[in-house]
């Protein structure tokens, strides 16, 4: 066979090659990239002119797929870019050294990492998309859920100061008799923790007054650490604070905000593993001051995700928690402008990330 022929043979190998990657890409499934990978692989190494003893990797940032050893001394490497980030790469092996690459065949490498890449910004498009809708869904069954809130919480609000103000009076007149007096402090405890219920379902509601002045964060995260201290000892629990700066401004009610970073720490240490390690973090962007705090537990479930921030909604045993700490904290939150997202960690854990705007 002439060089000619040869050459066109080839061409004709990556010509078919490029078609069968364009397929497998145009049908591709984004729960099923694996597969996928696997598929480009096996095409592309059809298409190199020493195909039998040439091996391919392909390596994104959502998974990984190799079809035999990779020789790192005679290879080609192309690099897949997402959005013009480096989110991976493809290398072809040649596992016999007297061999050598076409030029041609670099051009085909590249030309399937940019295919690949082109895929992978589909992916990571609906997935935004999705947890976009997601978010928007959640937060419209929140804000209904917070109009009802509202409503039931000032219904109750009446009839609770009156069965307080009744009992307390009832309690001057009984002095004398000391079981009724006990009983009135019963009805007296109880009234005044259905109060601090109903208080918080108007944290949620976003129903609280607010005393809105320019605050920094910094001193409220160290503080509310400091007075956790012994929390975070018992518990067996360590902690890394990353603040850079040392003033980090924002117009908020101050006992509202300790309120948050109160809620959300006390959670990441109920919820870690001994020796576990929770992450304080905080720092600002162009227009808001972002708080993230993570831990080493076992993370959400999808059920867990959905109805995180609902009140009375809790993954605590019972007698464990009211279900009401990260409600409030929504509430404060919304009242303030800002989002707060939670997300679990690739390893394990859980993050929750608060963004309020610096005015």
């Amino acid at each position: 066979m002439s060089d000619t022929e040869e050459a066109l043979k080839e061409r004709i190998k990556e010509l078919t090659c490029l078609y069968e990657v364009s397929s497998i890409i145009v049908n591709a499934d984004s729960k099923e990239i694996k597969e996928t990978l696997q598929g480009i692989a096996l095409s592309l190494k059809k298409g190199f002119q020493f195909f039998k003893t040439t091996e391919i990797a392909i390596k994104t940032s959502l998974d990984f797929y190799k079809t035999g050893t990779i020789n790192k001394t005679n290879c080609l490497t192309s690099n897949i870019l997402i959005f013009n980030r480096v989110e991976g790469s493809i290398i072809a092996s040649l596992n016999e050294s007297d061999s050598n690459f076409l030029r041609e065949e670099q051009t085909l490498l590249d030309n399937v990492a940019l295919k690949l890449g082109n895929l992978l910004e589909r992916v990571e498009i609906q997935k935004s998309e999705t947890l976009l809708k997601r978010q928007m869904e959640r937060a419209d069954r929140l804000g209904i859920l917070g109009e009802i809130t509202a409503g039931i919480a000032h219904e109750l609000n009446t009839p609770l100061a009156n069965i307080l103000g009744f009992a307390e009076l009832l309690k001057e007149e009984s002095k004398t008799d000391k079981r009724v007096s006990e009983d009135l402090n019963k009805i007296i405890h109880n009234a005044i923790f259905s109060r601090e219920i109903v208080k918080k379902l108007m944290f949620f509601a976003c129903e609280m007054p607010q005393e809105m002045q320019e605050v920094n964060i910094v001193p409220s995260i160290k503080n509310a650490i400091a007075l956790l201290d012994a929390s975070f000892k018992k518990a067996s629990v360590k902690y890394i604070v990353k603040i850079e700066e040392e003033a980090l401004l924002l117009r908020a009610d101050n006992i509202q905000l300790t309120q948050i970073i109160f809620n959300l720490i006390i959670n990441a240490i109920y919820f870690s593993p001994i020796n576990g390690l929770i992450i304080i973090e905080a720092f600002q962007t162009k227009n808001h001051i972002v708080l993230k705090i993570s831990d080493e537990g076992p993370g959400l479930s999808s059920e867990a995700m959905e109805k995180v921030f609902q009140p009375f909604f809790t993954t605590k045993p019972t007698g464990d928690g009211s279900g009401l700490g990260l409600s409030v904290v929504h509430g404060i939150v919304a009242s303030h402008n800002g989002i707060i997202i939670v997300e679990n960690n690739k390893d394990k854990g859980a993050t929750f990330t608060i963004k309020l705007p610096k005015s």
